[in-house]
């Protein structure tokens, strides 16, 4: 791969171990994106937050991190990939600092801005790193496979962690605990990995940047505010309306550059379409779960923090499990066995949810997370192997990094729908009114199924050559 690498002995570093320090910034990113549902009860009571700001302390994360994803790519081609790993992982442990000290839940959320523009520098990045780092395809797919499991395994350990945190030490902690991990990582960064950039590095984007950013905002924000705003005020119709705006100007803008931010001809493949689509249903159905489950084990099982985040340990471990499994399964038989049983297991343990009371069995309960983290562990894998599969291997980083923001998308997505729908019903009481969101899942469960097969089939597979001979042969627009 051509790239510049800066001479000297961080060169002779085993790839292995840079894989390993880009791992422990994965273990803290990802982690914190789920650590915080287990503390939620006690944000709520400490700083009088109500369900929409709890909302935002997860939204505001994921939406920064999904809307800026790929504009950090590009910039550490520009400017070094080294250098802008180490800006990201100083940004995000500022954050994780001021977060441990925010006075009420604006300030959480803004801070929580903070750690996110720091966590968009370091997830890309170290891919980048990895991809730079790994040159031979089966060692690249190698490390691209256990970058995978450690994403899984750490967003499913986080509640986990998350509350024996909160119940020990507090809520606070939870953010306190990124900063020697951060540290030692920033130190081992410094010292083994080393500089590189691209050649040519793509042009920065910056319309399309802002039309991304506009387009998610403004739906997460009429979303999460639409329940308390009403559905049919100007301000909400506003947002939804800027929305679609932002949407159809992106279709029509993007096409029209040579280096688009988003290159629309990535959708000509189905397998590619089916991988955002996937991705997008299965972390909104992993963030909704974690956001109301948080939520229920404590204020209406009266469990406490540690024991709430006990009971998510059936879901981290099926995940740590399955995670690998998927990844070898995929090897041999290639991504539907692994999207099939995802899309079962997720139908599987949502439809027990639709039946959730306020006396559901507990071992009814740790049955249906263990499903439901089966269906999380089998679909990692299969998200970024069936987006970058068939794609030209100068365009693989790209492919793989929409598959990235399609999670992002999908996780912020989830916690807007699940406490939307949960304040519209909570009259009917908690257990009852998260029944839709469960629905929901279900449904999203049946759409993975669905695509699992689609997309490995004869048809499917030629529309990848298609659109791979299309990005190729042909420049994406005339525009600069």
């Amino acid at each position: 791969m051509n790239t510049t690498i800066a001479a000297g002995h961080r060169a002779e570093t085993h790839p292995n171990f840079i894989l390993g320090i880009c791992c422990l910034s994965l273990l803290m990113v990802a982690m914190d994106a789920t650590i915080v549902n287990v503390a939620l009860p006690s944000i709520r009571h400490d700083l009088a937050a109500s369900i929409s700001g709890l909302q935002w302390v997860i939204d505001a994360y994921t939406l920064v991190v999904a809307s800026l994803l790929m504009l950090a790519g590009s910039m550490a081609d520009r400017f070094g990939r080294r250098r802008v790993f180490l800006s990201g992982m100083a940004l995000f442990m500022l954050g994780s600092l001021l977060c441990s000290v925010a006075p009420n839940i604006h300030g959480l959320v803004a801070f929580r801005i903070v750690q996110a523009l720091g966590a968009t520098m370091l997830n890309p990045v170290a891919m980048s790193i990895i991809a730079n780092t790994f040159h031979e395809p089966k060692a690249r797919a190698r490390a691209i496979g256990i970058w995978g499991a450690v994403a899984g395994v750490s967003m499913a350990i986080g509640p986990v962690i998350g509350g024996a945190l909160t119940e020990s030490v507090g809520w606070r902690s939870i953010f306190c605990v990124n900063l020697p991990v951060g540290a030692a990582a920033m130190v081992l960064a410094m010292r083994y990995i080393p500089e590189s950039k691209a050649p040519r590095p793509r042009r920065v984007d910056p319309v399309g940047q802002l039309l991304v950013f506009a387009l998610l905002a403004s739906v997460t924000y009429a979303v999460i505010e639409g329940h308390q705003a009403g559905w049919g005020s100007t301000t909400i119709i506003g947002f939804f309306t800027a929305a679609a705006l932002s949407l159809v100007a992106l279709l029509v803008y993007e096409p029209r550059r040579r280096e688009p931010l988003i290159d629309v001809r990535f959708f000509r493949s189905a397998p590619f379409s089916g991988a955002t689509l996937i991705a997008v249903c299965s972390f909104s159905a992993f963030s909704g779960f974690l956001f109301l489950n948080a939520l229920y084990l404590q204020e209406v099982r009266g469990l406490s923090a540690f024991h709430t985040g006990l009971c998510t340990l059936p879901l981290a471990l099926a995940t740590i499990l399955c995670s690998p499994f998927s990844g070898r399964l995929i090897g041999t038989y290639g991504t539907r066995p692994s999207l099939l049983v995802s899309g079962m297991a997720t139908i599987a343990s949502a439809l027990l949810m639709t039946q959730l009371t306020a006396t559901t069995p507990l071992p009814l309960l740790l049955l249906t997370y263990a499903i439901f983290g089966v269906g999380f562990g089998m679909v990692n894998a299969p998200i970024t192997n069936t987006a970058v599969s068939g794609m030209p291997k100068a365009q693989a980083g790209l492919a793989a990094a929409v598959a990235s923001t399609s999670r992002q998308i999908g996780a912020s997505l989830g916690v807007a729908l699940a406490g939307t729908i949960l304040g519209a019903h909570i009259h009917e009481g908690f257990a009852e009114a998260s029944h839709p969101f469960w629905w929901l899942i279900t449904g999203g469960g049946i759409i993975v199924l669905l695509l699992g097969w689609l997309s490995s089939t004869r048809w499917a597979h030629e529309t990848t050559r298609h659109a791979a001979h299309l990005l190729e042969e042909t420049p994406a627009g005339a525009t600069a």
